[in-house]
């Protein structure tokens, strides 16, 4: 998944193409023979399995709520039946509690018998069932929240995934569905569930972790279609914009070319992806993906690579998490936290590979792919808290901190989508330098694939950290203890090298005045908004909220600020008049140096025929 968070808070804007991120600790994980299984859910009984059917409707898209019917047949109906609401969606590593939006929750049997019912957790209607030998539950469920992981009705569209609409009964995750969808007016169905033959807008599911991987859009669409090595894939946008239908598929297509070459398949019948026009971010899926992008943000040129950035960033995970499953990824628990040390690599990877695959489809520059490395390398090494929290922990503790930031989560945590990018850019360049460019990330990544998911397991920890070591030919012991277990700095220097590039560091800021506290100005007011570990605003106590009123006797404006500052010098005092908690106070601030360092990558001065091979593997070009 791609969404918000910190540096570039990854609403998907952004233009980062990296983060082959592939990486974890041997000596502290499960070993092999006793990695949990990928196995499909537990084989069920006819006899314990229920017939299941849905129709979702949106008789008035104003309310923003959607209407679900479900019914359920059982051969042995139990007593009392459970029905139970996902607390979250795969991808997006929070607990989101779906149930919150659900109201008017009724059952009945098949002779419209109303039968009691009653709530016994968060996300559980129990059901008096017995005797019925069908239930037939209504309920609706507020839609009014346009993310890739939740449901949005409004007189334009339906957009929903089934984990945050569609109830399952107790234990039965394994049981089959239909899904029928009553559009409203002449509006259009695009999911990437198979239809139903001879049924209108019907679809059919082999059970829920399928149905909960795939996402509706139901819209006056525009849609285009286009085959990629004989499969069909489709695109539909609902919403105007500057987009080109034609180019999205034309560069598309390139985009799953790319995949194919890396893992020698396309692994699916059809592809989905789904567009909607307003909002940021990506969420993977099986054989499908929905898309969030700004309307206008599809020209100029480089607005348009961040998109196809977004969607190289999907599609490469219908291979990496969607199929190569981390440890507790999959089967899902769907009432609970799924915890893995490996989101560094899921998405970290993922979003390294953004780049890689742009770049070899001829879609962005090595130059481009180069400046925004450096750029990514300057966040991270301007954020104190890549001191705080390694890889695994950072992937551990996605799910109380990662989309929850806060005005200290840049002194105490780093994002395991930007480190990992980073790390797994440098995991892939010192396979190349070590094996002298026969092996690369690409062979780790396709040795997951074929000996994980292809032999149905997920893999651990120590086998990322193993088919690495496979692939350089050596121990890479103490890259990983460093860089996915560590806090350690990274060395740049010596691994870029390896491609013939060197590491420019500078600090254009040292030499003038700075206070060092991140402000926004709204309303006429100039409030701090995060304070950075380090700075001269953090030493001399400067709090996020305190409202600058004025310097040095002066109103304060964020432009008048930068301007009286710039006059200012290293060691200069300037009187700041604050408001805190409503009450005025004056600080003597000591005015330090902007200490922010700043990455760049250039050519080495004479580079080796090793680093002019490797360079040329890598991008496609010469050094």
């Amino acid at each position: 998944m791609k969404t918000t968070h910190l540096s570039r808070l990854r609403s998907l804007t952004v233009l980062t193409f990296f983060a082959a991120a592939l990486l974890s600790v041997m000596s502290k994980e499960t070993p092999a023979q006793e990695r949990p299984s990928r196995n499909p859910r537990p084989a069920q009984t006819q006899a314990s399995t229920p017939d299941i059917a849905y129709t979702v409707s949106m008789s008035k898209p104003a309310t923003h709520l959607l209407e679900v019917e479900m019914r359920m047949k059982w051969s042995q109906m139990p007593d009392k039946a459970e029905l139970k609401m996902p607390v979250w969606t795969p991808g997006s590593y929070l607990i989101r509690e779906y149930a919150r939006h659900v109201q008017d929750f009724a059952v009945k049997d098949a002779a419209g018998k109303s039968l009691g019912w009653r709530k016994i957790n968060k996300n559980t209607w129990q059901v008096d069932s017995k005797g019925a030998g069908e239930l037939v539950v209504t309920y609706r469920v507020y839609s009014n929240e346009l993310t890739v992981r939740t449901n949005e009705l409004n007189d334009e569209h339906a957009f929903w995934n089934n984990g945050a609409l569609l109830m399952f009964p107790k234990g039965q995750l394994a049981a089959a569905s239909t899904v029928k969808v009553n559009p409203f007016g002449d509006w259009k169905v695009a999911t990437g569930l198979p239809k139903v033959a001879g049924q209108t807008n019907t679809f059919r599911s082999p059970n829920f972790d399928v149905l909960y991987d795939s996402p509706f859009e139901v819209s006056n669409f525009n849609e285009i279609s286009f085959e990629v090595l004989g499969k069909q894939h489709r695109v539909v946008i609902t919403g105007d914009g500057n987009y080109d239908l034609k180019a999205i598929a034309r560069d598309a297509a390139k985009i799953f070319e790319e995949g194919n070459k890396i893992f020698g398949e396309l692994p699916y019948e059809d592809y989905l992806i789904i567009v909607n026009t307003r909002g940021g971010g990506g969420l993977e899926h099986l054989n499908s993906t929905a898309l969030q992008w700004n309307r206008f943000g599809f020209k100029p040129a480089a607005r348009y690579r961040a998109f196809l950035s977004l969607v190289a960033h999907e599609v490469f995970h219908l291979w990496n998490v969607k199929r190569i499953r981390p440890d507790a990824l999959g089967p899902f628990d769907y009432e609970s936290e799924n915890y893995t040390k490996l989101l560094w690599v899921a998405e970290g990877t993922t979003s390294y590979y953004e780049g890689v695959i742009l770049r070899r489809a001829g879609l962005t520059s090595a130059d481009e792919i180069l400046n925004a490395k450096a750029g990514s390398i300057t966040e991270l090494q301007n954020r104190p808290g890549r001191f705080e929290t390694s890889l695994e922990e950072a992937s551990l503790d996605a799910w109380i901190k990662y989309y929850r930031q806060d005005e200290n989560s840049a002194n105490n945590q780093i994002s395991y989508y930007d480190k990992g990018e980073i790390v797994s850019m440098m995991l892939d360049l010192t396979i190349r330098s070590a094996s002298n460019g026969a092996k690369s990330l690409d062979d780790v990544m396709r040795y997951l694939y074929d000996e994980f998911y292809k032999k149905n397991s997920n893999y651990s920890p120590a086998d990322f950290q193993k088919a690495s070591e496979m692939m350089a030919g050596k121990s890479l012991q103490d890259f990983f203890d460093k860089y996915v277990a560590g806090e350690a700095e990274i060395d740049y220097a010596g691994i870029m090298a390896g491609i013939g590039i060197k590491v420019e560091v500078t600090q254009p800021g040292r030499n003038r005045a700075y206070i060092g506290a991140d402000t926004a100005e709204e309303a006429g007011r100039l409030t701090i908004r995060t304070v950075t570990a380090g700075t001269p605003a953090y030493e001399q106590g400067l709090n996020n909220g305190d409202q600058i009123v004025a310097i040095d006797g002066y109103r304060a404006s964020s432009q008048f600020m930068q301007t009286y500052i710039a006059d200012k010098k290293p060691g200069d005092t300037v009187r700041l008049t604050l408001f805190r908690f409503d009450k005025i106070r004056d600080v003597n601030f000591v005015l330090g140096a902007n200490l922010r360092t700043e990455y760049s990558f250039a050519p080495v001065d004479s580079p080796t025929e090793q680093q002019r091979k490797l360079y040329r593997e890598y991008f496609k070009s010469e050094l």
